[in-house]
């Protein structure tokens, strides 16, 4: 047994799903959720109710690669392996689930609240011929533009550093953090627009990296980073977005499939494999 003064811990699980089959992460009453299947499987191990906690709530449709979650333990649970908590959750979550490690942290861990940086992937295809392999994690721009990258990353360069996001948040997510008097400030450390290619077929791909990020935020700046690149838009417009604080005057909603939750850093030493 673990010592009295060990008792307590938190596990931390690394998580991978395609979202297309889910509506989102949060559960809901009713919806199929990542939170949902995999509070289902961990009580089925644990053999108990938990409480889970992730490092940043997807959308429906948003994929993740390395999405994190929190879930305190102890006791007895303490004792179990590695080996034996990634080979159960592996068995009992879904097909569109991987679980990727399992990790432990100290007790009063938190995955969301101990995040010092979240990066996400947007990917667009701008070729005639429909995305194959990716289909389902790309946007498909129709008909077929091509996409200045140069004058997308002049005007993503805009949006590097601490400002203030209103004009990309979701309206009612924006008026409901104005009611409660939280800041709509965020900071961006990176924002590069790239031509790649990923399973043999071209994308532009914007990643995306932050301290935190608005409901809609990375869906927002790519619809209106395409207004830009398609040639609609200055980079210098990108200011004047920022500036309104007014959702209104930025661009679409780019769609849900094409963004992956590709990564959070903690500070180090925070986690630790679990043996």
């Amino acid at each position: 047994m673990a010592s009295e003064a060990q008792d307590r811990a938190t596990l931390v699980l690394e998580l991978g799903y395609r979202g297309g089959d889910f509506s989102g992460f949060a559960e809901q009453e009713g919806c199929r959720t990542v939170a949902g299947e995999l509070r289902g499987a961990l009580e089925t191990v644990l053999h108990r109710p938990v409480d889970l906690v992730c490092a940043g709530r997807t959308d429906a449709g948003v994929h993740a690669i390395a999405q994190y979650v929190s879930v305190p333990v102890g006791g007895e649970e303490l004792e179990l392996s590695g080996h034996r908590l990634l080979a159960s959750l592996t068995a009992l979550v879904p097909n569109d689930m991987s679980v990727r490690r399992v990790l432990r942290a100290d007790e009063g861990f938190s995955a969301r609240f101990d995040a010092t940086e979240r990066s996400y992937r947007y990917r667009i295809s701008c070729g005639r011929a429909r995305p194959m392999l990716l289909w389902g994690h790309t946007w498909w721009l129709r008909p077929a533009p091509s996409l200045d990258v140069s004058a997308m990353n002049e005007a993503a360069a805009h949006l590097v550093g601490e400002h203030d996001f209103t004009s990309f948040c979701k309206v009612s997510s924006a008026r409901m953090l104005q009611e409660d008097g939280r800041s709509l400030s965020r900071n961006l450390r990176r924002v590069q627009v790239s031509a790649t290619e990923e399973l043999g077929e071209p994308l532009v791909a914007i990643d995306v990296t932050g301290n935190a990020f608005l409901h809609n935020m990375v869906r927002i700046m790519t619809g209106t980073l395409v207004e830009v690149g398609r040639g609609h838009r200055d980079p210098a417009w990108i200011r004047e977005v920022l500036e309104a604080k007014d959702r209104r005057a930025a661009g679409q909603t780019a769609p849900p499939e094409g963004l992956t939750f590709t990564n959070v850093r903690y500070p180090e030493g925070l986690l630790s494999p679990w043996e």
